[in-house]
């Protein structure tokens, strides 16, 4: 699992479709669903109901979009922190007299 697939799961459930959710994250929409497909392929279960003009998430797939949201998140954050300790805003800083 890669984070790639995250981001695109919770963009489906935000956007509602999977062509919006492509628009969103610019990506081809045939693109998107052989990651969705690939994601379910490998947890093992499926996270969306697929319909004509719309897609509904799983029982499953609302766990799932729960938690990848709070990964996200906390990936977010650890990339902010990271560079703010590039600028010498975060770290630790010893002082000894």
């Amino acid at each position: 699992m890669e984070l790639r697939h995250l981001r695109y799961l919770v963009a489906i459930a935000d956007a509602g479709t999977f062509v919006q959710a492509a628009r969103a994250l610019r990506v081809a929409q045939p693109a998107l669903s052989r990651q969705i497909h690939d994601l379910e392929s490998e947890i093992g279960v499926d996270l969306l109901v697929r319909g004509p003009r719309h897609v509904e998430l799983t029982p499953a797939g609302n766990v799932c979009v729960g938690a990848a949201r709070i990964v996200l998140a906390q990936v977010d954050a650890a990339v902010a922190r990271a560079r703010e300790a590039s600028l010498g805003l975060a770290g630790r800083v010893v002082i000894v007299a």
